[in-house]
């Protein structure tokens, strides 16, 4: 068998003398382009491809501190030195400030706390989202930094 172009006619007779499977590669082109081979291998060879690019694939992992409004200096460097663990490491990183009660009075406190966490882990991350409030919680998105 030749390798060239055939009209489709032709390439189905030649499938079947070789009885093998005429399987379109790419439809979109013009021509298409298709390939005698055996239909079942193409299938494998196809899942074998996607589950290589997939394990290449980075998966993000998002890890979580919380802080009070009126959290204490040490437990804020406690957390601090967390959160620089968590972006060297390369997980993205969500931290926030949850009221309680009646403690949502202090909403500029807890967005003052995440705003200073975010200019101190500067070196570590982006700030991927400004302190945002959604219901009882103050959010911020940092993610970290590329390697070089």
């Amino acid at each position: 068998m030749e390798v060239g172009v055939y009209p489709i006619e032709r390439a189905k007779e030649i499938a079947q003398e070789l009885e093998l499977d005429l399987v379109e590669i790419s439809p979109k082109a013009s021509p298409p382009v298709c390939k005698i081979i055996e239909y079942k291998k193409f299938l494998y060879e196809q899942k074998k491809r996607e589950k290589a690019l997939k394990a290449k694939a980075t998966k993000v992992v998002l890890k979580e501190i919380r802080f009070g409004p009126n959290t204490d200096d040490h437990d804020y460097e406690f957390k601090k030195k967390h959160a620089i663990k968590f972006l060297e490491s390369g997980s993205k990183l969500k931290a926030y400030v949850f009221f309680k009660g009646r403690s949502i009075v202090f909403k500029d406190q807890g967005q003052i706390l995440l705003l200073r966490l975010a200019q101190e882990l500067e070196d570590y991350g982006t700030v991927e989202q400004m302190p945002k409030l959604e219901g009882k919680r103050m959010i911020m998105y940092i993610a970290p930094k590329k390697k070089k």
